[in-house]
């Protein structure tokens, strides 16, 4: 099998007072005096832009045409349980003017795109809305 990468994200991150991230192309530069909520946050924004992406690339494979390009909320719960700390999330998805059914369908296809969502398949509980 044959591998290509297309993109490495390069972030350097620190903690305390002065704590923060920044990526090595000055894209993202974010400061955060603690980890949490941070951590769920970039998390969430990370997933969701990739979420999109794999929407749109469902719709074109399917040959449907978007109305408007999709919208993501993301919402990623850091839960603690018997067993320690676990994660769980919730995509909300808006196709404005598009069938239920098809923006449903492609909601579904995302998922097996998304690197993201290949990588918490089975290891977080994940509940997917059309909003």
């Amino acid at each position: 099998m044959t591998i290509k990468t297309l993109f490495t994200g390069k972030t350097h991150n620190t903690a305390g007072a002065d704590g923060g991230t920044r990526s090595q192309d000055g894209l993202l530069d974010v400061q955060f005096e603690a980890p949490h909520p941070a951590a769920e946050n970039l998390f969430g924004a990370a997933w969701s832009a990739c979420y999109i992406g794999a929407i749109e690339l469902a719709a074109s494979q399917q040959k449907v045409k978007l109305p408007v390009h999709p919208a993501v909320n993301a919402e990623i719960d850091l839960n603690l349980g018997e067993d320690g700390y676990f994660l769980a999330a919730r995509l909300k998805v808006s196709i404005p003017g598009l069938d239920t059914e098809v923006a449903e369908e492609l909601i579904a296809l995302a998922h097996t795109i998304c690197p993201y969502s290949k990588a918490v398949h089975g290891n977080i509980d994940v509940e997917t809305v059309l909003i």
